[in-house]
């Protein structure tokens, strides 16, 4: 990878941090406001409104992420026919995705008020139509998410980010003023489906100014382009039902076991959409460049680079999730009120640490995704997602909402020890020792980290401390943290580009 594509990877990874930063504005700005203008059943009846609206979102297939690829891929051979049978047959197979999404969401509906049936009746009919509204706005959504997958196949980031990112700002702005004058979910529901419909009429615009020579055409839909999709995406589709399992289903068991924690488990899960759209934002971006460095054969530098964006990925799951376990319930208290810190702590500790575990494979299922390989290591997602269902199932029905969360965590546990053990001694086309991985990848950081993870242990338990202990502790816990990764974090060709100021390589 020379300079100049080291360039367009930050530029791509800044693009997707504003994109992903617009999803943690939301997931963190948005719920203090609710909370205190809605009460706990009518923000926990908004919260099922969307996860189960995001459902909508599984019928992708994961085939956005497919057109980012093969038109980076296509680009890169300069076979322009092939890249326009593409993207016109991903856009005929979501237009058949999106007719199914409705009618899903129909039959949804139907069933929402047998399904939480703990939920107060005065909510239920309200609550039902805002689902269809939102719904049936994001399966119109489903084609047009292609032409972000174009932009992503031109390592063109910031054009879906600024798009994505700013409608989803402008919808949390539309949802707290119709929360202010007094309205219902229904007029919620009505606010978030504009912003998204005139969101996709612009990607569409923006992406034909963009590619003019780009071919959309039912005639170039073929059974080629469709098998390609479909052998791309079949694992895909599988790692999407199993993280379905994993976290697109907990806030829906948590109202059928116990509604009335729904929203101090929503509040919870906001904060780990901030870690997850971190992380995501940050090393999708990977997907095309690997494809690209694939394309020339580079093995050796996919495992590099591969086992590089771990260390860095883990050192930022560390840095941000930390503070949310051991300062859980003042932080909860801060953000969206007292109410809510006590029974939302322990379920955000442990969805938080839950996180940490699983998203740290992040890079690896990127360069797997972006070297094609995904379809080798379907067993783990699914052991993973089957693992989070049952065991939440069983401890929610035990402990409620805390139960569900615990289902997250052990499922985080198996889907690392199934990297670890099963998937990493199958791939190939990146070289790279597990034993490298490991060490490099993951202790290192967790190093680094522990004199904070220690020093907060004890400021937990040690209550007799004065604020002047305090400080000269947090002073000797920085310094000591600082010289860990110093010696230890940083490898030597880092620490020595850092010395020489040639850390962002020159073009």
């Amino acid at each position: 990878m020379n300079g100049k594509e080291k360039l367009t990877l930050l530029k791509n990874a800044a693009a997707n941090v504003i994109r992903g930063g617009a999803a943690a504005m939301v997931a963190i700005i948005l719920p203090p406001f609710l909370t205190r203008l809605m009460s706990a059943d009518s923000y926990g009846a908004w919260a099922l409104v969307l996860q189960l609206s995001a459902y909508v979102g599984y019928l992708d297939f994961g085939i956005q992420t497919a057109v980012g690829r093969f038109v980076a891929h296509a680009n890169e051979m300069r076979n322009a026919e092939y890249r326009d049978r593409i993207v016109s047959t991903a856009i005929a197979a979501l237009s058949t995705a999106a007719i199914l999404a409705i009618g899903g969401s129909i039959g949804l509906v139907a069933l929402f008020p047998h399904i939480f049936r703990q939920m107060p009746v005065s909510l239920v009919s309200d609550a039902s139509v805002a689902l269809l509204l939102v719904a049936g706005s994001l399966a119109v959504g489903l084609p047009v998410s292609v032409f972000s997958g174009v932009f992503i196949g031109l390592q063109r980031y910031e054009v879906p980010a600024a798009v994505i990112g700013g409608s989803r700002i402008l919808g949390a702005l539309l949802i707290v003023l119709v929360v202010k004058q007094g309205g219902s979910l229904i007029s919620m529901g009505l606010a978030v489906a504009i912003v998204n419909l005139a969101s996709y009429v612009l990607q569409y615009l923006m992406c034909r100014r963009a590619t003019p020579t780009y071919r959309i055409s039912i005639q170039l839909v073929s059974r080629h382009a469709t098998r390609e999709l479909f052998d791309y995406c079949l694992s895909l589709s599988v790692w999407s039902f199993a993280m379905l399992l994993v976290g697109g289903l907990d806030v829906s068991l948590v109202g059928y076991f116990q509604f009335g924690a729904v929203a101090y488990y929503a509040v919870a899960a906001s904060l780990v959409t901030f870690l997850a759209g971190l992380q995501n934002a940050l090393f999708s971006v990977m997907v095309p460049s690997t494809a690209v460095m694939q394309a020339r054969g580079d093995g050796k530098a996919l495992g590099r680079v591969m086992i590089t964006a771990t260390r860095y990925g883990t050192f930022l799951l560390l840095l941000t999730g930390l503070p949310l376990i051991f300062g859980a319930r003042n932080i909860l208290a801060l953000w969206v009120g007292s109410s809510y810190a006590e029974p939302g702590a322990r379920i955000l500790q442990i969805l938080v640490a839950a996180n940490v575990i699983r998203l740290s494979a992040a890079p690896y299922v990127m360069t797997l995704v972006g070297t094609a390989q995904q379809r080798l290591v379907i067993l783990t997602p699914l052991l993973e997602g089957f693992s989070n269902l049952l065991v939440s199932i069983a401890a929610g029905y035990v402990f409620g909402a805390v139960g569900v969360a615990l289902g997250t965590f052990v499922g985080s546990l198996v889907g690392v020890s199934g990297n670890l053990f099963h998937n990493m001694r199958r791939t190939s086309g990146f070289e790279f020792r597990i034993s490298d991985y490991v060490r490099d990848g993951l202790v290192r950081p967790v190093v680094c980290a522990l004199p904070a993870i220690a020093f907060s242990v004890i400021l937990g338990y040690c209550h007799w401390f004065t604020r002047l202990t305090t400080t000269l502790g947090t002073v000797a816990t920085v310094l000591v943290t600082a010289y860990l990764i110093w010696n230890w974090g940083l490898m030597g060709s880092e620490r020595e580009k850092l010395l020489t100021g040639r850390l962002v390589p020159q073009p």
